[in-house]
């Protein structure tokens, strides 16, 4: 398989972008990138549903602390959101804290583009390590310091409309599901799913620009049959054949029985869901307010045990410390600790998005434990599989859209799964092969 090429050039040619951009519009990059009146700025990425849910909790946190000016700027999703934040840390022009995937910290952390957290100042604010899931606070350092601090998880998810599970018997006495385990039950049920709507049992991403489902599906099986990626240096590939073509093989039954259709972009599968024509649907949590203004009958679990576990592929927004050459200002950094610290004790309302809280003074209350269908899936940020620190990980990265790429083929019945997954090996090798741009 091919893909998009790699190379310093390519990252230069972004930095010199963005240089030219800022010398055409000096006011307007000087808005953008935050005013002299500005006393801390916060860049994120949230623009979906959950972009309306955080302006509700930055209001909140404005009306706490009026002493404080606050500047939000939220940018495009994606590789425009992270080409910008190395920009601006390369530069000397970063907020004061912004949003990141921590699966891209080894983009990032190890490239100087991020600060590490100060542990006395952590403890100040009653930020501390027993209140996090113990993989999220682990994948957040760098050389023993901390790099970012969790605000939640967003994990590969299963949702089901209830009217299709009620009918072909899935459903308990509470309406909720009771998932079917192993390759054949799973495919059983999307293909009763499927005589029920008259026209699809499952609808997930299959096709489409810089297709990503596929990688999220494949990882998430593959991790159930505890395969590795990379070594343990992360230098080379560990990938076991024999379970990443099991894992393969499935996907391929997916859409061979007839549970799923053959070919179906993103937005497709979130339609045909949100309009009642599924049974299932395969993604990430945060489609959750899109389907309850569906008024589509579904409630939301963890990713069936297909295999040996039913662990599942994830992320997790985090906050970090965009590189400034100066953080001496003492009460500066304290404002800025105390905004984490803020919105994290906040992060219930977060939880009303579809994201897992990471704080679990939050995670474990009743106020977070009383919303369905979240606490249906919450369990799954215990068993995060996040992918390997690298830098050409994390969510829309390089690794997404070439492993995309080649399990699409799969998916639609354009490879056999030894060639999609010989399509993927070549292009992790490439990758690997790839040196560091931002280095």
């Amino acid at each position: 398989m091919t893909g998009p090429a790699v190379s310093r050039r390519g990252l230069l040619t972004g930095v010199l972008g963005l240089g030219a951009l800022g010398a055409l519009s000096g006011c307007s990059a000087r808005t953008f990138f935050g005013g002299p009146e500005a006393t801390m700025r916060y860049w994120n990425l949230y623009a979906g549903g959950d972009g309306v849910i955080m302006q509700e909790m930055l209001d909140g946190y404005r009306a706490a602390h009026p002493d404080v000016s606050l500047e939000d700027v939220t940018l495009e999703w994606g590789e425009p959101y992270y080409t910008k934040l190395a920009m601006a840390g390369a530069g000397q022009r970063a907020p004061d804290v912004s949003a990141l995937h921590l699966a891209r910290l080894g983009g990032y952390a190890p490239a100087g583009l991020l600060d590490p957290f100060d542990d006395e100042l952590l403890a100040e604010v009653g930020i501390r390590e027993e209140d996090f899931p113990p993989e999220l606070w682990r994948r957040s350092q760098h050389d023993g310091r901390m790099f970012a601090i969790p605000f939640d998880t967003h994990p590969f998810v299963l949702y089901y409309n209830l009217d299709v599970c009620r009918e072909i018997g899935l459903l308990d006495a509470n309406d909720e599901l009771r998932p079917p385990e192993g390759p054949a039950a799973v495919i059983e049920a999307f293909t009763a799913a499927r005589e029920v709507t008259g026209s699809h049992g499952l609808a997930v991403e299959t096709v489409g620009a810089n297709c990503i489902t596929p990688w999220r599906l494949w990882y998430t099986l593959y991790r159930q049959l505890d395969g590795e990626l990379l070594t343990p240096d992360l230098q080379a590939s560990a990938v076991d054949d024999d379970k990443a073509l099991e894992a393969l093989d499935f996907m391929r039954q997916i859409t061979e029985s007839g549970g799923a259709a053959r070919e179906m972009d993103i937005n497709g599968s979130v339609a045909i869901f949100g309009n009642g024509q599924a049974g299932f649907h395969m993604n990430g949590e945060w489609e959750l307010t899109t389907f309850r203004t569906t008024g589509v009958p579904f409630s939301m679990a963890r990713f069936p045990k297909v295999f040996d576990t039913d662990v599942a592929q994830a992320d997790s927004h985090v906050f970090v410390l965009p590189h400034q050459s100066d953080r001496s200002d003492r009460e500066h950094q304290r404002q800025i600790y105390e905004f984490i610290a803020y919105m994290l004790r906040e992060s219930a309302a977060w939880g009303a998005s579809g994201h897992i809280p990471a704080y679990q003074p939050v995670a474990t209350s009743q106020e977070f434990l009383s919303m369905r269908p979240q606490a249906l899936y919450s369990s799954v940020a215990q068993d995060v599989q996040l992918d390997p620190p690298v830098w050409f990980g994390g969510s829309a990265s390089l690794l997404w859209i070439e492993f995309g790429s080649a399990f699409s083929s799969v998916l639609t019945g354009r490879a056999t799964p030894r060639e999609g997954l010989d399509g993927a090996k070549r292009a992790l090798q490439r990758l690997l092969d790839t040196p560091d741009p931002t280095r």
